[in-house]
Formats: structure tokens, sequence, C-alpha cells
């Protein structure tokens, strides 16, 4: 599905500048991006697209569920195509590289978890943090105690 057609099914009137982020998106699937990374991104391409209108499509799109916003640092927020997938995240506390993961076991845990507390879920996030192979010092990660 081109972007237009993608706009039109989500609701929202077709613009130039949510075209342009929507294929910012769709050209980097499977990655994170944050509003500057984005801009920067069009910038690169040539689209003068301003940084404030970049965080207004951001929010619409996270609105009506085109992205999924998470927060890894407890500060910025950074986007990824909504597939409705669900995945978990691994997080590299030195140099910010997120893996994504599924494991049925963790989902069955947690869904497990919630009932027997008396709670039935509606969403959920799991966000793991450590180092990466990259940044470990030895160059390979170290297993957890």
């Amino acid at each position: 599905m081109n972007a237009k057609e993608e706009l039109r099914r989500l609701g929202l009137k077709v613009t130039y500048p949510r075209m342009k982020v929507l294929e910012v998106f769709s050209g980097h699937a499977g990655t994170h991006l944050g509003a500057e990374e984005v801009h920067r991104l069009l910038l690169g391409q040539g689209d003068d697209i301003g940084l404030a209108t970049v965080y207004r499509i951001l929010a619409q799109f996270d609105e009506v569920g085109a992205l999924s916003r998470q927060v890894f640092d407890g500060s910025k927020s950074v986007y990824e195509i909504n597939d409705g997938k669900h995945h978990d995240h691994l997080v590299c506390l030195k140099c910010g590289r997120v893996k994504e993961f599924g494991d049925p076991l963790i989902e069955t845990r947690q869904q497990e978890i919630a009932a027997s507390n008396g709670y039935r879920l509606a969403e959920h996030h799991l966000t793991l943090y450590g180092y990466c192979p990259d940044c470990e010092p030895d160059g390979a990660p170290k297993k957890a105690n």
C-alpha cells in the first residue's frame, strides 16, 4: 500500500509532510526513530519539513495506531511502525541500540502473573537494559547471575 492509500485508510488527510514521514518509516522498517532523526532524514533527502511539523505528525500517527511510541531512556520518545505484532525490546545502555525480540514463554508468564493477581492485561511493554556485544568491554556479552 502506498503512502496516500495508507493515510486514507488511517482516516488522515493526505498531505505532503505526512506522506514523507510515512515514507521515512517505511524505508526504515524495524528501526526506532526519534523526531530529530526523522527530521534529519527528511532534510537529507531534500524535504524542508520543520521539526515542529514532524513532532505533530508523529503524535498523530501514534494516536491513530500507525506508529508505536516507546520511551527507552526515560526522556526521549522513539517511534516504530505498528505492524500489530507484539514484541519486546533489548536496549544497550552505552550506544542505545534497540533489538526487538519475542518469547512465547515470557508472554505466557506475564498473562499468568496478571491473572493470578486478578488482572486482565490490556497492554504491556517489556524492555531489558544491558550492553550489546559491540559495547561489552571484552566484545562478548556477559551472562547475568
